[in-house]
């Protein structure tokens, strides 16, 4: 069984995303640009043999990305396009207000710039930048899975022998598929062979073993600080090792 890390949810960009300005919907297809662009790089053009592509596809479907912007994207990653070689992975580790670990995913064509303004934030917070695995050791990567309105024995038949480790609830009625990176297109297509459609699916780092949350002052640092982290450009995904909210 993996910790389920409440209070602040992975979702939250997923659910605040609904009805945004055109500025900040700009922004989210920016982002989701990129990990097309990336995961098309990395593992070629073909959905069907891309479990990261095809996921991110879904995603980017979900949140109404223009069908010219998920192609401009895929063309970037195959070199058909300029502007994908040059976009990187970085992850950035470090320590928010009163403890509490910290990764932070990016993607970025400029990581002179990001590791700049990454940094800023995390002294602007009153936390600090790590060096590479000073909290990595903490977390582990997990594929996650997230429907609505489910029944969640249902979901529990179709995935357990697809390879998924748990299925838990999370907020607001909705139900999380836990499963290890390797299963995540075995998993992928259990659900969808049993009509059972994810609202969304991600890539995410979990701490194995969860802290205490910190008082309710600092979480409330903690999770403004996370929260203009997720506005940065360049960060796909904030982890912390623990419940903030």
């Amino acid at each position: 069984m993996v910790p389920r890390m409440s209070g602040h949810s992975r979702w939250s960009k997923v659910k605040r995303a609904k009805g945004v300005s055109d500025v900040k919907r700009g922004a989210l297809f920016s982002k989701l640009a990129k990990e097309i662009t990336v995961a098309t790089r990395l593992s070629g053009r073909d959905p069907g043999f891309n479990p990261r592509l095809r996921t991110a596809i879904t995603i980017a479907r979900a949140e109404s990305m223009p069908v010219d912007n998920i192609e401009r994207a895929i063309l970037k990653g195959t070199g058909e396009l300029d502007g994908g070689g040059n976009i990187e992975e970085i992850v950035y580790e470090g320590y928010a207000p009163g403890g509490v670990a910290l990764l932070v995913e990016t993607t970025t064509d400029n990581k002179n710039r990001t590791a700049a303004e990454i940094r800023h934030l995390f002294t602007k917070h009153g936390g600090h930048l790590g060096g590479s695995n000073s909290v990595a050791w903490m977390f582990k990567r997990h594929g996650v899975f997230l429907l609505e309105n489910v029944d969640q024995d249902k979901v529990l038949e179709a995935t357990l022998e697809a390879g998924a480790d748990d299925v838990r609830t999370a907020d607001d009625n909705c139900t999380e598929v836990v499963c290890p990176p390797d299963k995540f297109d075995a998993v992928d297509k259990a659900l969808r062979a049993a009509q059972l459609i994810p609202t969304a699916s991600r890539f995410i780092y979990e701490s194995e073993n969860a802290t205490p949350s910190p008082d309710a002052e600092t979480s409330a640092k903690v999770l403004a600080f996370i929260e203009e982290l997720e506005d940065h450009d360049d960060v796909q995904n904030v982890s912390p090792n623990c419940s903030i909210g």
